[in-house]
């Protein structure tokens, strides 16, 4: 499909990379029982997860507590919520820690799902932490279901040798105030056009920050859906990208997006794979959260490294994120706890886990420490701790919904209708109306022109 993109392929990606590091398909079925059986003096403890991330702290768990094993069970995160939320619900088979990710926890903290993890008095932690994480994992009577390790503030990655060439300066501060607005961005891919270069691989990379720079929540406290001014000037910045040619045309995840990160592309490639083409041209950044740099950039960018850098784009927004806690029916709670506590509140072990996996955490006692005297030789020597832990601080939890993810690749499917010219805005507007009535009855959509 040459010629046709799809605005909501980065959310798509992101909430099947769910900012945690690789997903694995092996494990045992989801449904094991917890026991303290096995070996006298020996307890066992099921994890469900979605990824296999959870390998080393359990690794590190089991070393210093000989008379405990973890039975990690993966399901494969299309399979997750289907396959675990009947055995949370009857109890048959429930584990006794599992993970949830941002596009249902919203969901599950409302649910007898996980346990008041204020039992054990985790709120006197909350200082520690940065506050849009900790806040999302308390539910709306106060009680604290989930906790989470990282953090997942979003920026925009770029080229430092283009910045240099066309800006004058690679400077990530001096940069930044250039994307700091809307207007500013455009601004960029003319410059960046006319000395032949594009400032996106694609029109959706300007999605996470239409929200501007005061949003607020999709779905209001009324089941009302918001359509902000804001909301709807990515039909009109997308189409100023496209018409322009500020963009590569080459989708998220698509094999030109990865080969955009190395070398010239062709120009509108697609989800075609990659040719020869007469017209070639290098994309200068893409908008990625915290774990892009490790999951996306070092590993499939390598050709390329010491040439990056992050900044600020024109709003702040986190991408993804896992939150963790204890099934309310285990009989193995003390111990079940003693785990969390280690993988999000024991400095010596989460320091290594920075070291191990190069993750940004929620917990600030380390990430402050770390932060301290950074630089990673990847992005030219930049402290990047240090610019998304700044990032991470803007964040609002109240503005996020439980809609959030199905509304945003509902929206971005609209928007890209309308920027391939398939459909008018005010019919991609009322054509997002109706999916948004039909997937949630209970939200109200404003009245079409």
């Amino acid at each position: 499909m040459k010629n046709s993109w799809k605005l909501a392929s980065l959310l798509c990606g992101a909430a099947l990379m769910t900012a945690c590091g690789s997903e694995s398909d092996t494990g045992s079925e989801a449904g094991g029982e917890s026991s303290n059986g096995g070996d006298e003096g020996e307890t066992t403890l099921v994890i469900n997860s979605f990824t296999d991330e959870l390998q080393y702290p359990i690794e590190v768990f089991e070393e210093r507590n000989p008379g405990v094993n973890i039975d990690l069970q993966i399901i494969p995160t299309e399979n997750y919520v289907d396959t675990l939320r009947p055995a949370l619900e009857s109890g048959s088979g429930a584990p006794d820690i599992f993970t949830g990710e941002i596009v249902y926890l919203l969901d599950w903290i409302e649910q007898d799902y996980w346990m008041d993890l204020n039992e054990y008095d985790v709120d006197s932690w909350s200082d520690d932490y940065l506050d849009y994480v900790w806040e999302l994992g308390r539910n709306e009577a106060g009680e604290m279901k989930a906790l989470s390790w990282q953090t997942t503030p979003g920026g925009i990655y770029y080229r430092r040798s283009i910045a240099e060439e066309v800006f004058g300066t690679d400077d990530p501060d001096t940069i930044g105030e250039q994307m700091s607005t809307m207007e500013g961005l455009m601004e960029a891919g003319a410059q960046l056009e006319e000395a032949g270069y594009r400032l996106f691989p694609d029109e959706g990379s300007i999605g996470p920050y239409t929200m501007g720079a005061n949003p607020v929540p999709w779905v209001n406290e009324n089941n009302e859906l918001q359509m902000t001014d804001e909301r709807l000037s990515y039909f009109d910045y997308a189409k100023e990208l496209r018409d322009n040619q500020y963009t590569a045309l080459a989708p998220a995840w698509s094999p030109a997006w990865y080969a955009s990160f190395n070398e010239p592309i062709t120009y509108n490639a697609g989800w075609e794979e990659m040719e020869e083409g007469e017209e070639t041209t290098e994309v200068f950044g893409v908008s990625l959260p915290t774990w892009g740099l490790h999951s996306v950039l070092k590993t499939d960018a390598q050709e390329t490294a010491g040439d990056w850098a992050v900044t600020n784009g024109p709003s702040p927004y986190f991408q993804g994120g896992s939150w963790i806690g204890i099934y309310e029916g285990s009989e193995n709670k003390d111990v079940a706890f003693d785990f969390i506590q280690m993988l999000v509140n024991d400095e010596e072990f989460l320091t290594e886990w920075v070291e191990e996996t190069g993750d940004v955490l929620s917990y600030k006692p380390v990430m402050e420490k770390v932060a301290e005297d950074y630089s990673d030789d990847y992005l030219g020597g930049q402290n990047h701790y240090e610019f998304f832990l700044e990032r991470a601080e803007e964040i609002d939890p109240s503005n996020v919904t439980r809609y959030d993810q199905r509304l945003d690749q509902m929206f971005g499917t609209s928007v890209g209708a309308y920027v391939d010219g398939v459909l008018t805005k005010d019919e991609a507007l009322e054509e997002f109306y109706a999916e948004v009535q039909n997937a949630f009855p209970n939200i109200t959509v404003p009245e079409s022109n």
